[in-house]
């Protein structure tokens, strides 16, 4: 198989049009939500029922909802309160999603031109780019490109 690619993108400091226009313009065949909380009202244009639709109707894309791709709530909690710093959450995540054999639970075709949501605006401090990461160490030809 061909390289496969894989993007990411939060929907935190975008527009809907922003958005939206991002999925598009790159073509992206599915959204996979890796968040824990998809239901929110904090998450507007992107909770989960109405994500689902817009992707349908203006993206003409798929959507996947994939919590076990998310934190442990107490891992999140930690680290939003300050309890713990990113390097251990990076570490006691990254251990998280090798306990679930996340690799184990995709067909690996499937995540080519598929996007990994999250909230978080940029990668560096999100578990999408973890988990973009942990798929290109178990497959190797994977490229990830994040939508900013």
């Amino acid at each position: 198989m061909n390289d496969i690619k894989l993007y990411t993108m939060g929907f935190g400091q975008k527009t809907a049009k922003k958005f939206f226009s991002l999925l598009l313009q790159n073509s992206i065949a599915k959204l996979i939500d890796v968040r824990l909380n998809n239901v929110s009202q904090l998450a507007g244009f992107t909770k989960r029922d109405d994500l689902a639709y817009f992707l349908e109707k203006i993206c003409n894309c798929d959507y996947e909802h994939r919590p076990d791709w998310a934190p442990t709530k107490e891992l999140l909690d930690g680290y939003k309160s300050k309890k713990i710093d990113w390097p251990t959450y990076e570490q006691e995540f990254v251990q998280i999603i090798r306990q679930r054999n996340i690799s184990g639970s995709v067909n690996p075709e499937s995540l080519d031109m598929a996007c990994l949501l999250c909230s978080e605006p940029l990668p560096e401090q999100c578990h999408r780019r973890l988990v973009a990461e942990y798929f290109k160490r178990q497959l190797g030809n994977l490229t990830i490109i994040h939508l900013l």
